[in-house]
């Protein structure tokens, strides 16, 4: 009986831990015509060289044809003050259109590429 408590506990709390990540949005939609470093991108990437998640971004842009813009917070001030406003946190910070996508996922990308497509 002792060892179905703490199971049952112990799952539910495992559970709990999982909620946020569940709960979170793919994407935040707003204004950010002032972080595209010009008027043809349609694309940004906020990355880093070492950041593993980024490497799997752009290899997804270029297996899918997608033009992007490359900007390494690390090398460039103004991409890493950028970054910062648009709540800084981790790499990779994707821009599509009116859409920011925090993180490694494809299904946020085709989302948003096909909202700015229609």
């Amino acid at each position: 009986m002792y060892g179905l408590i703490l199971v049952a506990g112990l799952g539910s709390g495992y559970g709990l831990s999982l909620l946020p990540g569940l709960l979170k949005a793919d994407y935040t939609e707003g204004n950010y015509a002032a972080y595209f470093p010009n008027a043809q991108a349609k694309v940004v990437l906020y990355g880093t060289d070492w950041c593993g998640y980024c490497a799997k971004t752009r290899a997804y842009f270029k297996e899918n044809k997608i033009e992007f813009v490359d900007l390494d917070i690390e090398k460039s001030p103004a991409a890493k003050q950028a970054h910062k406003a648009l709540g800084g946190g981790g790499v990779p910070v994707v821009l599509i259109g009116n859409r920011k996508i925090t993180g490694y996922d494809t299904g946020a990308f085709q989302a948003a590429l096909k909202n700015t497509a229609g």
